[in-house]
C-alpha cells in the first residue's frame, strides 16, 4: 500500500473540491501553535466539558481553551479581512462591535453601566455547547500585578463583585465563571476586557444583558 503523505495544514478540514493551490495570505503568518490546531481534523478536537472549563480557569490554565480547527482557520481568515477593511481589530470591536463614540469612563470601574458593554465572544472555544461566552469590555482599566500579569486583589475583588451582581441571581455559582486573559493570549490588547462563562443559562437572560448580540462567527457563512 502507498504510503500517504500527510496534507499541508492548510488543507485540512476543507473539502477537496475547494482546496486552493497554494497556502493562502491569512495563514501565512501562522505561528507553530496556530498551525498545529487547524491542522487538526475537527473529528479528532474534543470540546471541553464544563467541568473541564471550570478547572483550567481555578488554575488560571486558560492557555489550554482553544478553537475548534475549523473555526481558528474562519477566524485567521476573519481578522485578516478585518485588518485590511479597518486598519486593525481594534478599530473594529470599538466602532462596530461597542459602537463606543468615546473610550473615556465615566466614572470608576464597574460604577456606570454606560463605561461596560457585554457581547457575546465573536470565536468561542471548542467547549460544551451548553456553555454561552461572554466578553464583558470596560472603558476603564482593570488593575493588573506588573510582575505576574495576573489582576491585582482589589481589581479581582471589583470584577467578581461585578460578576456576582450580574449573574449570580439567575444562575447556581457552580454554573458560571469569569477570567482574564494574560497578555500573551489576547487578541485585543488596546480595549480592556475579560471573560465570563455560563453553563446552560436562560436564553432570554442572555439576550437581555447583551442587548440581543449576536457572535460574528453565526453571521458569516
Amino acid at each position: 500500500m502507498p504510503h500517504e503523505e500527510p496534507l499541508p495544514f492548510w488543507l485540512v478540514n476543507v473539502p477537496r473540491e475547494q482546496w486552493p493551490d497554494e497556502c493562502p495570505d491569512f495563514l501565512r503568518e501562522c505561528g507553530e501553535k496556530d498551525r498545529r490546531i487547524i491542522g487538526t481534523p475537527d473529528a479528532e478536537h474534543k470540546k471541553l466539558s464544563w467541568e473541564e472549563v471550570r478547572h483550567f480557569i481555578s488554575i488560571n490554565r486558560v492557555d489550554f481553551f482553544h478553537r475548534v480547527p475549523s473555526e481558528l482557520r474562519r477566524y485567521r481568515q476573519f481578522t485578516h479581512r478585518l485588518i485590511k477593511e479597518y486598519g486593525s481589530i481594534m478599530n473594529f470591536i470599538v466602532n462596530e462591535r461597542l459602537q463606543w463614540k468615546s473610550m473615556v469612563a465615566r466614572g470608576r470601574p464597574f460604577e456606570y453601566d454606560e463605561d461596560i458593554k457585554i457581547l457575546h465572544n465573536d470565536w468561542p472555544y471548542g467547549i460544551d455547547d451548553k456553555i454561552i461566552h461572554l466578553v464583558i469590555w470596560t472603558k476603564f482599566e482593570l488593575d493588573e500585578d506588573p510582575v505576574t500579569g495576573l489582576s491585582t486583589p482589589e481589581s479581582h475583588l471589583q470584577i467578581d463583585g461585578f460578576v456576582n451582581r450580574t449573574f449570580g441571581a439567575k444562575l447556581h455559582p457552580d454554573k458560571y465563571a469569569w477570567f482574564k486573559n494574560w497578555k500573551s493570549l489576547k487578541s485585543v490588547h488596546a480595549v480592556e476586557h475579560f471573560h465570563v462563562m455560563l453553563y446552560d443559562p436562560d436564553p432570554e437572560f442572555i439576550k437581555e444583558i447583551t442587548n440581543g448580540d449576536v457572535a460574528m462567527t453565526a453571521k458569516l457563512p
